[in-house]
């Protein structure tokens, strides 16, 4: 079996995040794969992902991992990075595409016009604070505002507050990470993110929801 699995769909370098597994957990057999039942028996899962958000749901379907990845989500503890949180949500403004719904909100798009004001650009593209909106398991040894390293264009709305566990401030806040029960998504790369990221990665692997 199969102690970590990270979901290839064919969207993104999937190898960086297995190094980074790898290198915080030795001890432990970290896969990537593209196989549903491999998915389906690993004891954690990470679901990450880069690219545009209709591609990667059309990806995810032709390669049979969507209910591998929704059991998975509803089972076991389950990591969603950069995409990977944004497909777990309802709906995306990126080609106006359904994502998985495992839970309530959607995608959007950073305003342009707001962004110009402010003298940013869009995609969001490089080193930025978190705070942590709660407390959880996996900020565990993190201080709240340490900087991650982003690049998107599209972020996540919710209106359930409790979801929310991480903000980011661009130029006004957005959500940057989400959690709810076994599930813990970042809008950020935590395999890019150097000590806190690796921190980040460490804690979902001891973590035991």
């Amino acid at each position: 079996m199969t102690d970590i699995a990270v979901v290839d769909y064919g969207m993104g370098n999937l190898r960086s995040v297995a190094k980074a597994l790898e290198c915080v957990a030795p001890e432990r057999r970290v896969r990537v794969t593209s196989l549903p039942e491999e998915v389906l028996a690993a004891d954690r899962v990470v679901f990450p992902g880069q690219g545009a958000m209709p591609d990667c749901i059309r990806e995810l379907d032709d390669r049979g991992l969507r209910e591998a990845v929704l059991k998975s989500a509803h089972s076991k503890p389950f990591l969603g990075i950069c995409i990977g949180l944004q497909m777990l949500f309802e709906r995306s403004e990126e080609g106006e595409v359904a994502g998985l719904g495992v839970l309530p909100g959607q995608v959007v798009r950073f305003d342009k016009s707001v962004m110009r004001g402010d003298h940013l650009k869009v995609p969001h593209m490089g080193w930025n604070e978190v705070r942590q909106a709660k407390a959880h398991p996996l900020w565990a040894g993190i201080d709240d505002g340490v900087r991650f390293y982003f690049v998107h264009s599209y972020y996540v709305e919710t209106s359930d507050r409790d979801l929310v566990v991480g903000e980011t401030m661009y130029p006004s806040a957005f959500t940057s990470c989400v959690a709810q029960d076994n599930i813990f998504a970042a809008q950020f790369h935590p395999e890019k993110s150097h000590k806190a990221g690796l921190k980040l990665l460490s804690n979902f692997v001891s973590w035991n929801p």
